[in-house]
């Protein structure tokens, strides 16, 4: 009995002691509220979005959250319902976490989450049938620690083609708009970056969720480096097309979603070793890198001013740089469009229409310079991105790996770095060019002779000079800054275009539909003037209508009435010159 005693006195001071240990690791709440919207009734339904919030969650369930609320496909307010509930649990909680995975959209630069059940027949609509970004920040606000909102959500507008604009120059945009969160501890995760689209997937997943389920979790990963992590494979997947990105910021400490379990002290614990030079540099660099904006890397630089990635942090500068002048640029070209339909309009002087023209089209090309300059400056500070991680993962293989295995690898990252398949380009091309109306056939990837006339189309209407003969990642990038219809609407004659549809033209009573498919008032009849013949000069009542008189001539009874032949005819014209009439030619037998 004794010997029993002690044992499980010991048993019981080991689990206390193993609690003790783990404790501080397990101490923190943390809840979560995940959803996912995929059947939508009034648009195509989306594929993946379920199955990612199907993933998320259980990774979330995985990592050990106190709670994990799981919704899919839910109607306006039946979400916000959730959040409702959602915000009491987040105010006992150290860590919130709301993930969301369907589609989004940005109005006059605030964003909106759409429920499943939204018809968006109106841009007004959104403020009634949408869910705004705000609303899910004070969801979460009440979390002590870290505020995470993560969205799956930078889909091209299903309902930018029905819906009716109450005022032209509200502006719908691509993708999601770019955040400040105001409030301290809060990080807003977007699939792509602001302003741009983000994949849906040919796989189960979309690559946003399949990157966050490898690396959002990992015991001790601060929750900025994992973003990081999640940026780079995300890229790799999309051949540099997709960048994820986020927006806010923490303080100093590490701030991971799962702590990393805590070992027992041992007894004579070695010391670590002293990081080196290179290493350090590393992490102040990542650390740059994922804050993103041009203080982070200048201090890096200012720290940092010679060495591998002192390079890597001036690409970066330079990646922002462009991005900077391409905004200004695309802002002086909308600028100058406008004056110039506004002159158009109002029926300004030519010259001052001309010169606004000139303006607006030479504001266009530097845009289009400044989207190419962006394209290359992001490629490049891409490509030094893969080849670092490329070099830090052969050097961290090398120590484990015999030398094949490295020359694997360097193979396996080669392959990587190639660019996407031109189908693939070519198909999103067609897809755009249906988008703004200047293509009508389907988007198969065959960069045929229809789909260079579109693009010639697109040209046209859009100002631009894009090389029709291939389809190509920089044109892909120009028709995607077009939010709405560029090429005019063709309707057979008898139709007129109303907005994205033709419609019946029907014209008034008295008019007609002429050749030019314009409704024109039918003439009254009016007389046809002639030009008088002879007759009616010589006889005037034949001008006025009149019939003439009639003259009757009789034959004389007397025979021997002048102009009578013996015969009691009448003489002709040539009897009558011979004499004929007289009384003595008539009785010398000369004459009849």
């Amino acid at each position: 009995m004794m010997s029993g005693s002690q044992k499980l006195l010991r048993w019981a001071a080991a689990a206390a002691a193993l609690l003790f240990v783990s404790e501080p690791a397990f101490a923190e709440k943390r809840v979560a509220l995940v959803l996912g919207n995929s059947a939508y009734q009034n648009v195509a339904p989306l594929a993946n979005p379920v199955n990612d919030s199907a993933k998320i969650a259980a990774t979330l369930k995985d990592a050990g959250f106190d709670v994990v609320d799981a919704r899919r496909d839910l109607p306006a307010a039946e979400t916000r319902r959730a959040l409702r509930d959602f915000a009491d649990r987040a105010r006992e909680a150290d860590i919130a976490v709301v993930y969301y995975a369907g589609h989004g959209i940005e109005v006059d630069g605030a964003n909106y989450l759409i429920p499943v059940d939204a018809r968006l027949e109106r841009d007004t609509d959104i403020y009634d049938e949408g869910l705004s970004l705000d609303r899910i920040l004070i969801a979460i606000e009440p979390a002590k620690k870290l505020r995470l909102v993560i969205l799956d959500a930078c889909r091209d507008n299903p309902f930018a083609r029905t819906m009716k604009r109450t005022i032209a120059s509200r502006a719908i945009g691509q993708g999601l708009a770019k955040v400040e969160p105001t409030s301290p501890n809060v990080l807003i995760a977007y699939s792509a970056k602001a302003g741009f689209t983000a994949a849906d997937g040919d796989g189960q997943n979309s690559p946003f969720t399949a990157a966050l389920s490898h690396h959002l979790t990992k015991p001790g990963l601060d929750v900025r480096r994992a973003f990081g992590f999640v940026r780079d494979e995300v890229l790799k997947t999309t051949n540099n097309r997709q960048e994820p990105f986020v927006y806010g910021s923490l303080g100093g400490e590490d701030v991971p979603l799962v702590p990393a379990p805590r070992a027992a002290p041992a007894a004579a614990a070695p010391a670590p070793p002293a990081p080196s030079a290179q290493a350090e540099a590393r992490r102040d660099y990542e650390l740059a890198l994922q804050i993103g904006n041009k203080s982070a890397l200048n201090a890096f630089l200012a720290q940092y001013p010679d060495g591998f990635y002192a390079s890597l942090a001036k690409l970066q500068l330079d990646k922002i740089a462009a991005e900077e002048t391409r905004v200004a640029a695309t802002e002086k070209a909308r600028l100058a469009e406008q004056e110039r339909a506004r002159l158009a309009a109002e029926g300004a002087l030519k010259s001052q229409q001309a010169k606004a023209e000139a303006e607006a089209k030479a504001a266009e090309q530097a845009r289009i310079a400044a989207e190419k300059a962006k394209q290359v400056a992001q490629d490049q500070a891409a490509a030094a991105e893969q080849k670092r991680v490329a070099a830090e993962s052969a050097a961290a293989d090398k120590a484990s790996a015999p030398a094949p295995a490295d020359k694997d690898k360097a193979v396996n990252v080669a392959a990587l770095a190639a660019g996407p398949p031109q189908a693939d380009v070519t198909k999103s091309v067609q897809a755009e060019l249906r988008r703004v109306g200047c293509l009508t056939g389907n988007a198969d990837g065959n960069w045929n002779n229809a789909s260079q006339r579109s693009l010639t189309q697109f040209n046209r209407y859009a100002g631009t000079s894009l090389d029709t003969k291939v389809a190509s990642v920089d044109t892909l990038d120009t028709i995607k800054l077009k939010s709405s219809r560029v090429c005019p609407l063709v309707c057979e004659h008898g139709f007129q275009a109303d907005g994205d549809r033709c419609t019946r033209i029907t014209c008034a009573e008295g008019s007609f539909l002429n050749d030019d498919n314009e409704c024109e008032k039918r003439r009254a009849k009016k007389p046809v003037a002639t030009r008088d013949r002879p007759e009616s000069r010589r006889f005037p009542e034949a001008r006025e209508g009149r019939q003439p008189k009639q003259v009757i001539v009789t034959r004389s009874q007397n025979r021997n009435a002048p102009g009578m032949s013996s015969s009691g005819r009448p003489l002709t014209g040539l009897e009558r010159q011979q004499g004929c009439n007289g009384y003595q030619a008539i009785m010398s037998g000369v004459c009849p």
